[in-house]
């Protein structure tokens, strides 16, 4: 006879409650009457239903409902407004019924009634635009300015950290396309993200195209596909951005088209990651890398010749040397170097500064434009004074300027790598969802006649996916046959898993644990529950705290005060010089008070550009909430943030909350003589608290665990599984007894000091 083996290990883990005794559905079922490979197809199979539901009194009666809703099968989702009295239902009438839905409402104990859904024309869109060009907070004003006095906006976000607008607008007064030609006339370029509308879009790659008018006709034949909204072709890189309806069409339908225009000479393909907000983002690293790489070469030899040579007395002599009148070697040589620098390195600051300028506004391109160019113009006409003359001794400012733009250069380039940084959160979020998807294809009866395994993103709407177990789901979707356990902790912070069967919803990006299920896709790409918490994300970087509100305010009036403020100081400097305010011995030797008083104005005007003012508050958002998305707490902007400090009492609702949701061992104790490597090879076997049982083997790198036979999960308890011929137990105090295996007293009291602990 098998020897039994008692395996009990003390184990700190997250509460997952008390499970079922034994699996709760029966054996594998077929799919429904209701439903069949041919109503995979079918348009329009989810419904809605809202309620009058009498009786509630407070938000406990509001979840009774909503609970015994979504217990029925075929339900997508249930929402209970109790200060309304009202329910809204989405479900699957393949399912469940309305009159169902009613009655299991009134079995809860409430009255309910189905009553018609109050439809209003959509009187508000909400859009997404990339704004390229911004560089400080005065940029982000001028362009909210702009949107906010077009006819139509009712609401306008601009966000300097993420470069993105969020536009809400009435669509009967005013187009997307309007709001782009409107921030494209404030000088910034503007590239549309989403819509409101229920579009998909995505980005196809074709091989093969050799010619424009091979374009021409693969854009013709996509063009008569029904739910094709728009085409937007990129020839230098053969890239092909569409906009569609996804309940009508999809991106394999694309490439079925694209392929079949060209007689097999095209090919189509998901154009390759890292396009859009991230290929600019680098882009954008790569060109202020590029310019301050550019003006170190020419600003480190005007610092050397203006700071460092003069100190050397054999070069400084060679430097000293007159060319034309009182005009020096170095003087000239400055002045070549610098050049470059100020009109070619720096000519982002001359190109924002006009477009702050044409539209009435100043920002912080003005004000290094005018500090540099102060100091670059003064230093030539010191120069030229001094080619014409034979007793001035000029004083330059070349290496001033020059250095001033290489240090703000080096100071931006730091700014958009930072700014790169804080979207990491959001990327890893975005990768929670599988690379790739196993497509089922039915026949008419719902039996599966073949499978292939596809990208993930070229999913439709209506697909049937299957989903192995461990693997993650690839889509938003519903159970149409199959049973297992889902993980959903990474949405719902409960790492409980989720029984799941036939009517279910299921999450995209949750993990299933053990059975194999079969989904039919109802949500896909930017619907997915996965795209709205990103958006949610996006949308909670794009709010600006109080704070901001107030540090935008005062940046509005910031940059003509500085203004204001540099003439003033080198006035007041040049006054007093005049007037002897001051000591003849404050003035350097190679300076008059002329110049003395310009040195300050300038540097009043430099160091003054309002980018902290700006850029602190929302980079301080981004990396908040970014981070909190990726440890799985969603913050609603900058406000919530902002108030966090007067916190002084957290309640949460669930242990979940304050573990990490995966059991670890801390403790292990034989109640027999046996060697305890001995004791975790066996328990390895079984795959379950293998971790720590490599922890015990440490000495070999792929430790190689002996095989299990009759391996047998038991839902809500542990494991079953014979192991060199023994009968092998793994699980909790509840499964030892149902195995009918006795527990010693020594052990009864172990567990229950270790039961006292937790």
């Amino acid at each position: 006879m098998a020897t039994k083996l008692l395996a009990l290990a003390c184990i700190r883990k997250e509460s997952y409650g008390d499970l079922s005794p034994r699996p709760r559905y029966p054996s594998m079922p077929k799919y429904p009457k209701g439903v069949s490979g041919q109503e995979t197809n079918v348009e329009g199979s989810e419904a809605k239903a809202v309620f009058c539901v009498l009786g509630m009194t407070c938000a406990a009666c509001a979840g009774s409902v909503e609970k015994a809703v979504k217990r029925l099968p075929g339900i997508r989702e249930a929402v209970v407004d109790v200060l309304n009295d009202k329910a809204q239902v989405l479900f699957y009438p393949s399912f469940v019924s309305e009159e169902t839905i009613r009655e299991t409402i009134e079995d809860a104990g409430f009255e309910a009634t189905l009553i018609q859904e109050e439809t209003s024309d959509k009187s508000t869109q909400v859009c997404r635009i990339r704004i390229n060009g911004m560089t400080c907070t005065s940029c982000s004003s001028t362009v909210e300015q702009a949107l906010q006095a077009i006819p139509g906006v009712q609401k306008a976000q601009v966000a300097l950290a993420t470069e993105e607008a969020e536009v809400h607008y009435d669509p009967k007064i005013l187009s997307c396309n309007q709001i782009l030609e409107a921030i494209n006339d404030t000088g910034f370029e503007a590239v549309l993200l989403s819509t409101g509308e229920d579009m998909g879009k995505i980005g196809l790659k074709v091989d093969g195209v050799r010619t424009h008018n091979s374009m021409r006709m693969i854009e013709n034949s996509l063009q008569a596909l029904p739910g094709v909204r728009s085409i937007d072709i990129d020839c230098e890189v053969n890239k092909i951005s569409l906009s569609y309806k996804p309940d009508v069409t999809g991106p394999r339908n694309f490439i079925k088209v694209i392929e079949s225009t060209g007689t097999g000479r095209f090919k189509a393909m998901i154009f390759p990651e890292g396009g859009g907000r991230e290929s600019h983002r680098k882009e954008e690293i790569k060109q202020y890398y590029r310019s301050f790489q550019w003006s170190l070469v020419f600003t480190v030899p005007v610092f050397l010749i203006a700071m460092i040579f003069m100190y050397i007395p054999g070069i400084k002599h060679a430097l000293d040397t007159k060319l034309v009148n009182m005009i020096s070697i170095g003087a000239i040589l400055r002045w070549v170097l610098s050049t470059p620098v100020q009109f070619i390195v720096g000519r982002r600051f001359y190109t924002g500064s006009y477009k702050a300028l044409r539209h009435g506004s100043a920002n912080m391109d003005v004000l290094i434009a005018l500090g540099t160019n102060a100091a670059y113009f003064y230093s030539v006409y010191s120069v030229l004074r001094a080619a014409s003359s034979t007793d001035f001794e000029s004083t330059d400012f070349f290496e001033t300027s020059s250095m001033l733009i290489s240090f703000i250069l080096l100071g931006k380039y730091l700014e958009v790598l930072a700014k790169g940084k804080t979207s990491d959160a959001i990327a890893k979020l975005m990768n929670l969802t599988p690379d790739t998807a196993i497509l089922l294809t039915l026949d008419d009866e719902g039996n599966v006649i073949s499978e292939e395994e596809i990208d993930s993103r070229l999913i439709q709407r209506n697909d049937v996916i299957k989903i192995i177990p461990g693997a993650k789901a690839a889509s938003d979707g519903f159970v149409i046959w199959g049973q297992s356990h889902v993980n959903e902790s990474m949405i719902t912070g409960e790492a409980r898993p989720v029984a799941k069967r036939e009517g279910d919803t299921v999450i995209g990006g949750t993990v299933n644990e053990n059975g194999v299920l079969h989904i039919k896709a109802t949500r896909v790409g930017s619907e997915s529950a996965l795209s709205q918490i990103v958006r949610l994300v996006e949308s909670a970087q794009m709010a600006k705290a109080p704070v901001q509100k107030f540090a935008d305010r005062i940046s509005k009036y910031f940059v003509p005060l500085v203004i204001i403020l540099s003439i003033s100081t080198w006035l007041a400097w040049f006054l007093a010089g005049k007037f002897h305010g001051y000591p003849d011995s404050w003035i350097p030797k190679s300076m008059d008070s002329f110049q003395l008083a310009l040195q300050f104005g300038i540097s009043v005007m430099v160091i003054a550009c309002p980018c902290a003012l700006g850029l602190a508050t929302p980079t301080a958002v981004m990396v908040g909430t970014g981070v909190g998305a990726s440890q799985g707490i969603l913050i609603k902007g900058g406000q919530a943030l902002e108030s966090a400090h007067k916190v002084n009492c957290i309640v949460f609702d669930k242990t979940g909350t304050l573990t990490v949701g995966n059991p670890v061992v801390v403790k292990t104790t034989l109640s027999k003589s046996m060697v305890l490597r001995d004791f975790y090879e066996l328990i390895a076997a079984t795959r379950a608290i293998m971790e720590y049982a490599k922890k015990i083997r440490e000495d070999e790198e792929d430790p190689v665990w002996p095989e299990a036979r009759e391996f047998e999960p038991i839902v809500g308890y542990g494991v079953k599984t014979i192991v060199r011929n023994k009968k092998i137990v793994v699980g909790n105090k509840s499964l030892i007894l149902i195995q009918n295996i006795d527990i010693s007293f020594d052990v009864e009291l172990m567990l229950a000091e270790t039961e006292a602990m937790t």
